[in-house]
């Protein structure tokens, strides 16, 4: 901008960023806002233990309290993984401000993320314990919430990007 004269225009590419990075933290949000909703909605139906067929042999629900981290591991440090949840979601906003150029995949990969990040970091802060409700019924597998399944919808969106990109020099 010249003194006195008008704003430059932003490029054509900076709008793109732009949208992409809003694309980021609204994926975020949303992610957020429906896994705190969904954990309110479990705390509030679910008695804490018992299972109720929700999809009939593929999805039970059932209420736990996880007091560790990603399938149980680190149970019953509740500060440090909080601190963790914290780290990880302040990195990955500077990184998201810091992107000079993100594609759609990676735009999306990093809101889901970074609201996966948020919503069990805010259960750990809140409560000291993670609210998890959804259990695989044809599987063993641990219980779990929207919140995790954000943050592997992200690993998928990173994988996409790094096989899509094969080979690509400045990726």
């Amino acid at each position: 901008r010249s003194p006195g004269g008008p704003a430059a225009a932003p490029s054509a590419a900076g709008g793109v960023m732009s949208r992409l990075r809003n694309l980021a933290y609204t994926s975020a949000v949303m992610v957020l806002v429906l896994d705190q909703l969904s954990k309110a909605l479990a705390v509030a139906n679910l008695p804490l233990g018992s299972s109720s067929a929700f999809l009939p042999g593929l999805l039970s629900l059932q209420l736990v309290r996880n007091s560790g981290a990603a399938f149980s591991l680190f149970s019953g440090n509740p500060q440090l993984l909080g601190l963790v949840s914290l780290l990880v979601s302040i990195a990955v906003a500077v990184w998201i401000q810091k992107q000079g150029r993100m594609t759609l995949t990676r735009s999306l990969g990093v809101g889901l993320l970074l609201g996966g990040a948020l919503g069990n970091g805010l259960d750990r802060w809140r409560l000291g314990y993670v609210v998890d409700f959804l259990a695989l019924v044809p599987v063993s597998f641990p219980v779990f919430n929207l919140a995790d399944v954000a943050i592997n919808l992200a690993v998928l969106c990173f994988a996409i990007e790094l096989l899509g990109n094969h080979g690509q020099k400045g990726v």
